[in-house]
């Protein structure tokens, strides 16, 4: 261990990189991290630790709205993108210190400055200094992917988007994934016009066909306009700075902003992994086993970095098992099944587990059930809005397979209900539990 300055460097302090340096040096290591942007990575700097505060801030024109159904008098209501903005990111700045200090606290020796890899065991920084030591770390995490026809670089990505000087009044998001709809839904609930055009004939592909179609019909009843199967050619600045989007077979679609949300690359450009035989595959994410072990022994790599599931906890808990298992002495490794998810649209979609269409392909017959129904909120509202949760279940074991649903709170009640997917609850014990009236939960529960 003494041949080395470090037992362990981490390239990278998102979320992952973090957890793996903590945990590291509470065990007894020598640990370094390297970041050229901001430590907390993505998620707490430009991800979704400032989304969901914009989500949060997006839905009360919707509650402003409702709450005169529920006799409540409210004066003039007016919004300011510049408050909202310049509070979500004075609470990342918070975050951001706490997560330095928390680095700090364990003893791991930070640098904020590039650094990439020169050797095995050797890290080259910006400044020049090389750095060894014992075992590499590359938890570099993604970028946003920009399309290539004329004029795309006019467009922002969703590093951008917090930084806004003003709120513009036409936005055209370009993808479907969950970073569109939830930005969509972000600027329209804050007064935006807004266009999602996307190549596919479906949104949020991956989701169960059943709840991404209620979602696609509830976001199009409030207002977004959906231009699916088609495609950007080109788009176009104007003298007066605004931006005309053409549309392959369509009439151009007028935008104060084009937002890119077609995806996410792996972030492995110049990094110097290929020259030290460091395997990556064609997107660029770094092949690694079951152990986070990449095709150079010394070298490991966990997060978006790998593409093997691009979500915040699961990139911690591989930073997790990597230094127990590393330095701890451990021999646990991450589970991939049954990981829940969301998308942070208004109202959220949430899901865990297999969908009706993996569990036919897996499994052949299985049963589904359903409650569509009005949330009591909407009914009093006068909003015609409808939840939809479905459940997947093996016909032969009787066990619940997954669990998709879209109502307002998905995402707080599937945390729990991920639980009984992950232990591998039959429905019948669903069935035999009392429910919690009058919920919005209880309809998990009540499904016949």
């Amino acid at each position: 261990m003494g041949q080395y300055e470090f037992d362990l460097f981490v390239i990278g302090a998102g979320s992952g990189g973090v957890r793996a340096s903590r945990v590291a040096a509470a065990h007894g290591a020598r640990v370094a991290i390297a970041e050229e942007h901001r430590i907390g990575g993505t998620c707490v700097i430009r991800g979704c630790v400032p989304k969901k505060m914009l989500v949060h801030g997006s839905q009360f024109s919707e509650e402003l709205r409702d709450a005169a159904k529920y006799g409540w008098t409210l004066g003039s209501a007016q919004f300011e993108w510049a408050t909202l903005r310049d509070n979500v990111m004075r609470e990342v700045g918070r975050l951001e210190l706490l997560y330095t200090d928390t680095l700090r606290r364990n003893n791991v020796e930070v640098f904020a400055e590039r650094a990439t890899v020169s050797g095995p065991h050797e890290v080259l920084l910006a400044g020049g200094r090389r750095c060894s030591a014992k075992t590499i770390l590359i938890a570099t995490g993604a970028r946003p992917a920009v399309p290539t026809f004329p004029g795309s670089e006019l467009g922002v990505t969703s590093n951008e988007i917090f930084s806004l000087a003003a709120l513009p009044e036409r936005v055209v998001v370009t993808g479907a994934g969950y970073i569109a709809n939830e930005f969509a839904g972000i600027f329209l609930g804050l007064g935006s016009k807004v266009t999602v055009i996307h190549r596919s004939s479906q949104i949020l592909r991956g989701y169960d066909q059943q709840i991404r179609d209620r979602l696609f019909e509830i976001l199009s009843g409030k207002g977004i306009d959906f231009a699916l199967s088609a495609r950007v050619t080109d788009i176009e600045l104007r003298e007066d700075n605004s931006l005309s989007v053409h549309v392959e077979g369509r009439a151009p679609v007028d935008a104060d902003l084009v937002l890119h949300a077609i995806g996410r690359l792996p972030n492995t450009t110049g990094l110097g992994l290929q020259a030290v035989d460091v395997e990556v595959d064609d997107l660029g994410a770094v092949r690694v086993d079951s152990d986070s072990q990449t095709t150079v022994p010394s070298i490991f790599a966990i997060g978006d970095v790998t593409n093997r599931m691009q979500l915040t906890p699961v990139a911690i808990r591989e930073g997790q098992a990597f230094a127990d298992r590393q330095f701890g002495g451990a021999s646990h490794r991450v589970d991939y099944e049954n990981v829940p998810s969301a998308v942070f649209t208004n109202p959220p979609l949430a899901s865990v587990g297999l969908t009706e269409e993996q569990a036919r392909e897996r499994f052949g017959t299985v049963k589904t059930f359903t409650s569509d129904f009005r949330p009591t909120r909407n009914v009093l509202a006068g909003r015609s809005e409808r939840a939809l949760y479905k459940l997947v279940v093996n016909a032969e074991s009787d066990i619940v397979l997954g669990i998709h649903m879209v109502g307002p709170d998905a995402p707080e009640i599937l945390q729990a209900a991920a639980i009984a997917v992950k232990a591998g609850l039959t429905k019948a014990q669903f069935d035999s539990t009392v429910a919690l009236h009058p919920s919005m939960a209880e309809e998990l529960v009540l499904m016949r």
